[in-house]
């Protein structure tokens, strides 16, 4: 449960990212919004990099065989 909660948290920060970006590149925020949109932003991007290296750290450990690692080229038709 805790691994689906972390993803949808990834995937809404990413969300609230993408939706803030519109906000900041269609130039109609006064400028004290724009830098309260650009501190939030910050704090997503902060946020979803903290998951991705979570996640990269977990596959890491899951191919790791013998104590060794052993690097697998990743393919999108594989799940």
């Amino acid at each position: 449960m805790a691994r689906k909660k972390a993803a949808l948290d990834f995937e809404q920060s990413l969300s609230e990212l993408q939706a803030l970006v519109e906000r900041l590149e269609s130039g109609e925020l006064p400028l004290e919004e724009s830098l309260s949109a650009f501190e939030q932003g910050i704090r997503l991007t902060r946020d979803c990099q903290s998951a991705l290296t979570q996640a990269e750290q977990k596959v890491q450990i899951l191919l790791e065989r013998d104590g060794e690692l052993e690097e697998a080229p990743f393919e999108a038709g594989d799940a």
